[in-house]
């Protein structure tokens, strides 16, 4: 039994792989299913820690505590060296990780029915944009996390080549391919040469001819279609009595997957009540404070991601903001939606065409442009990507599971299928 694993610890899903002949690459880790959301529960009532869907159900039925989204988010940022509440005692952000990825392997190794002790641990291309400092420093801190839970011999793969080495199982003819891993935090892309001739090879880097990523994913798509849309409904953009702007610092926290526990601080509690008094549409200032004094913010970035999602496949959609008060039926519109994030869409462009022309290849040359991660399903993110390669196909991928599968099958190369 191969004792090596890929884990593929995303900011959305996690899921874990392991080759095993006759069998599917990624072991169940949640209810039969593949993929454990990487969300963590600290539930006060009932004084036990959830994870994934379990942790989003306790969560939305109403228990009191801590949820936790977007962990990997803290990677290489200062964050990483802070700590949060939790039934009034402090949590390191580095346990907070430990905790999910103690978990991870935890469900890995029931699933499979032994120990994991190596494993290969996917990376984005760039954790932090423009700083090697901060990029080494996130890479560094996931393994004294992945060290802490138990493995004892840890190896790194970008998450594109994973996703690459999951579709040249697929093919039987040479290609040359641009990887597009849209993920919750990244979208990273690699052009790599794949066929049926280069599996065997142990070193594979020749092969990429060129990788390069821009911290913009799913949840930065949450977040200005939540500024767009849903935060003036609580006064985004409206005014003070004075005609300054009321503080844009409340809706950006809220908006942002890993900073929305920052809005439910006495300080801005405080703030808010003072804000309200002098604000010239105080009912919409009020709905922002009754949502923060119920702690109901990830309730809100749940439904505009469900918005999100809603939009991939109809140019219309409406989400039910039943918590707010008075409650709301919020409709959205696709058109409106890409002209919030037509920025992200110009920056995924950029990076395409930088990779293109570090690698010395033409658009034309390109065979393959291969499709995964949970936020490539943004249509216009896709329509953009795929404009720029008109004559390559167009292949998706498993939108959740390319990656883990890919990694499984470089953990047998890197550590043999025993395992180290």
């Amino acid at each position: 039994m191969a004792n090596a694993c890929g884990v593929d610890f995303g900011t959305s899903n996690s899921t874990v792989g392991v080759v095993r002949p006759g069998h599917p690459a990624l072991l169940a880790l949640e209810d039969g299913k593949p993929t454990l959301p990487s969300v963590v529960f600290f539930n006060a009532d009932e004084e036990e820690v959830k994870y994934g869907r379990a942790a989003l159900a306790d969560y939305l039925a109403g228990y009191e505590g801590r949820l936790m989204r977007s962990l990997k988010s803290l990677l290489g940022t200062s964050l990483i060296d802070g700590q949060t509440e939790v039934a009034g005692r402090a949590l390191p952000f580095r346990m907070l990780l430990s905790h999910f990825i103690g978990e991870v392997k935890r469900r890995s190794e029931q699933a499979a029915g032994h120990q994991f002790n190596s494993v290969v641990l996917g990376r984005p291309v760039f954790f932090i944009d423009d700083s090697a400092e901060a990029d080494k420093l996130a890479e560094d801190t996931l393994a004294e996390v992945a060290r802490s839970v138990g493995f004892k011999h840890i190896a790194f793969q970008y998450e594109p080549i994973a996703a690459a080495f999951d579709y040249e199982s697929r093919i039987e003819r040479e290609e040359l391919v641009l990887i597009a891993d849209i993920g919750g935090g990244t979208s990273d892309f690699s052009l790599v040469r794949l066929g049926p001739g280069r599996t065997e090879r142990a070193e594979r880097r020749d092969d990429i001819l060129a990788t390069g990523g821009v911290h913009i994913g799913g949840t930065d798509f949450d977040k200005y279609l939540s500024l767009s849309s849903v935060m003036p409904l609580l006064g985004y953009g409206s005014r003070m009595s004075n005609d300054s702007e009321i503080p844009s610092s409340y809706y950006f926290n809220l908006a942002t997957w890993h900073t929305i526990n920052q809005a439910y601080t006495k300080k801005t509690w405080t703030q808010l009540a003072d804000v309200v008094r002098d604000a010239r549409e105080p009912e919409k200032v009020g709905r922002l404070q009754r949502l923060i004094d119920e702690r109901a913010g990830h309730w809100l970035a749940l439904k505009v991601e469900e918005g999100k999602i809603a939009l991939s496949g109809s140019a219309s959609a409406s989400i039910e903001l039943d918590r707010l008060s008075p409650p709301e039926t919020l409709a959205l519109q696709r058109h409106e939606f890409e002209a919030a994030t037509a920025h992200l869409l110009d920056s995924v462009d950029q990076t395409v065409l930088k990779l293109l022309a570090d690698a010395g290849v033409a658009a034309g040359e390109v065979d393959t442009v291969f499709f995964t991660g949970g936020s490539s399903g943004v249509i216009a993110l896709r329509a953009r990507i795929g404009a720029l390669l008109p004559a390559a196909r167009k292949v998706e991928g498993d939108l959740f599971g390319s990656i883990g599968a890919g990694l499984a099958i470089d953990a047998a190369r890197k550590f043999g299928p025993g395992g180290a």
